[in-house]
């Protein structure tokens, strides 16, 4: 008997480390000191990206771009709601500004681990001439990836490639809202995990070839704010990227009327990361977008960033935020002391 108890319990424990796989690691430690960082933010008035028609995949809601720069042009993977589903749509644009939309690229499968609800949330990199896309599925919401030829065709995995944490821990009811950098060798997903108590909060994992990953031990890599802060009640939909000797994150914050801004963060090496501001670096300017500014996606070159972003007129959790997507410019001036 207690030979059958020690087999039992070695095959939970090994069952139980198959499914959430850990790590000790930073991301490469980046050269600058800190110092005073100033902030210059060009923002468009309108959206760059609207919903679509009556009926079409995104007549609700047109949110969560992740778009990829190729030798073809920009390319735009975004969430799209139609009332029911969430899917992945596509647009294509020379410049980043004007976008010519290609409609329905993906969909939840209800036959799958998938269920009927959404498929979309993602981040897309282009990988040796193909895209790879990891995006949010299921209910509790886990991570799946899903690759492509010509961003319209996907092949997906059969099963997660990040899943739900142990319980007890900060990410056991959800992980969702991916982002995936390169830095180094490695892939580094960050992304939204929620525990039993409905707190969401961002967290990181590393990759070598992005099908099998590690959560870092040390989860999450930023906390909510304090009290009464804007950023009090959630974090999720994280953007980052390395720039002028130091990573930096763009991520949505909630305060408790559901109201979402932009927040920004800084970081030598990828996993201890302090606030640039108590506040909000980016809020809504306009009518379209004057309850909710959230799903950045950057890119980045010498202090200058390029972001897309899901901008909404009205406070909702999750959907139904008559969402579109925005588009700005931020410049940088910091890091310029390096060690």
């Amino acid at each position: 008997m207690k030979r059958q108890i020690a087999v039992a319990l070695l095959a939970a424990s090994a069952a139980l480390s198959g499914c959430s796989r850990y790590q000790d690691f930073t991301l490469p430690v980046q050269s600058a000191t800190e110092g005073e960082v100033r902030l210059n933010w060009d923002v468009r008035t309108a959206p760059v990206l609207g919903r679509g028609a009556r009926g079409e995949f995104d007549s609700v809601d047109a949110l969560n771009p992740s778009v990829v720069h190729t030798a073809a042009g920009y390319f735009n993977f975004y969430s799209g709601f139609d009332g029911k589903t969430w899917h992945t749509g596509l647009a294509i644009s020379p410049d980043g500004l004007e976008w010519n939309k290609r409609g329905r690229v993906m969909s939840p499968d209800p036959a799958t681990w998938e269920g009927g609800y959404i498929a979309a949330n993602g981040s897309v990199l282009e990988i040796d001439g193909e895209f790879w896309h990891w995006y949010q599925a299921g209910q509790p919401p886990r991570i799946g990836l899903a690759r492509s030829k010509d961003g319209v065709t996907w092949s997906k995995e059969k099963s997660p490639v990040l899943p739900l944490g142990p319980r007890g821990s900060w990410d056991e009811r959800g992980v969702a809202d991916p982002y995936v950098i390169r830095a180094g060798n490695s892939l580094y997903m960050y992304y939204l995990g929620q525990d039993r108590a409905r707190r969401q909060r961002i967290g990181v994992a590393v990759s070598s070839e992005g099908f099998e990953w590690h959560k870092l031990r040390t989860n999450p890599v930023l906390e909510l704010g304090s009290p009464g802060s804007f950023d009090e009640v959630g974090l999720g939909e994280p953007a980052v990227w390395s720039d002028r000797g130091s990573y930096w994150m763009l991520y949505t914050a909630r305060d408790r009327s559901e109201n979402r801004r932009l927040g920004l963060a800084r970081s030598q090496d990828g996993v201890n990361w302090k606030r640039v501001r108590e506040g909000p670096v980016l809020a809504g300017n306009a009518p379209w977008n004057a309850k909710v500014v959230c799903d950045p996606s950057v890119q980045a070159d010498g202090g200058f960033v390029r972001v897309w972003f899901g901008g909404g007129t009205r406070a909702e959790p999750a959907e139904n935020l008559e969402g579109q997507i925005g588009f700005a410019t931020l410049r940088i001036s910091a890091a310029t002391l390096t060690k």
